[in-house]
């Protein structure tokens, strides 16, 4: 959470307002690692406890309590309560807009995880034009190898495969794969989240020589990167065994229960 790590001159108010909401960053930086990890069930709690907080302290409209109330939306969805996920993030995506107005890079990002989260539900044709929107806005503003633009690049080719057109995904994802390693270099979670992504198309279209090769790249990097046990390395150690069933990625099918 941004605002407690701000270095500008504070008042005698601003210090102690600082020191009553410690407690809460404190509660965001924990439920962010269980995130990290993979551990939903155990960040919620902590979430919805510093989004309380947060309400009670700075009010709803606070930027503060809407960067909380945007990590509740995205811990639900992950937690599999896709309907409190969506409702909060729908919301959020509203409240940021209606804050900061369209463009602004704090409302993107609330845009980006609604498409995702639209994604996953099902609600393709919704995440398709939410994540293209973000993406042109991105591109814009901060061109089109820019580590955000890149998320969105990704999360609107992502939209597109949900759409059924697999093919024209995978053209996208090569494209910001390739401005990923230029921008990035080979070994950068972007990169690899690219790679892997890429690896997911060739496997449904059926060409899995090229997905084995791709998944391959991408484990050797993650291994380098984050480590063999990380979450992300272990995921794309189970894509890769996977690498003949390829319905099993969900490109074209929501994963919401």
């Amino acid at each position: 959470m941004a605002w407690w790590s701000k270095a500008e001159a504070r008042s005698a108010a601003d210090v102690a307002q600082q020191m009553a909401l410690q407690p809460l960053a404190e509660l965001n930086a924990r439920a962010a690692t269980h995130l990290a990890e993979d551990r939903p069930d155990l960040a919620v709690p902590l979430l919805e406890e510093a989004h309380a907080g947060c309400l009670d302290r700075l009010g709803a409209t606070h930027p503060d309590t809407l960067t909380v109330a945007g990590n509740l939306g995205v811990a639900f969805i992950q937690a599999g309560r896709w309907r409190q996920g969506l409702g909060m993030l729908d919301e959020n995506h509203a409240a940021r807009t209606r804050a900061f107005g369209e463009e602004d890079p704090r409302t993107l990002t609330a845009g980006d995880a609604l498409a995702t989260a639209y994604r996953l539900a099902g609600r393709s044709d919704d995440a398709l034009e939410l994540a293209g929107t973000v993406t042109a806005e991105r591109r814009r503003t901060l061109g089109p190898m820019h580590p955000d633009t890149l998320t969105s690049r990704m999360g609107m080719a992502l939209a597109r495969a949900a759409t059924g057109d697999v093919e024209s995904a995978g053209t996208l994802l090569r494209a910001a794969l390739n401005d990923a390693e230029q921008a990035l270099g080979p070994r950068h979670t972007h990169t690899i989240a690219l790679r892997t992504g890429v690896a997911a198309c060739y496997a449904h279209l059926d060409r899995p020589q090229d997905a084995i090769a791709m998944f391959e790249r991408a484990l050797a990097d993650s291994a380098t990167l984050l480590g063999r046990d990380h979450p992300d390395t272990v995921a794309i150690t189970e894509d890769l065994d996977n690498v003949h069933s390829p319905e099993r990625f969900g490109l074209t099918a929501s994963v919401a229960a």
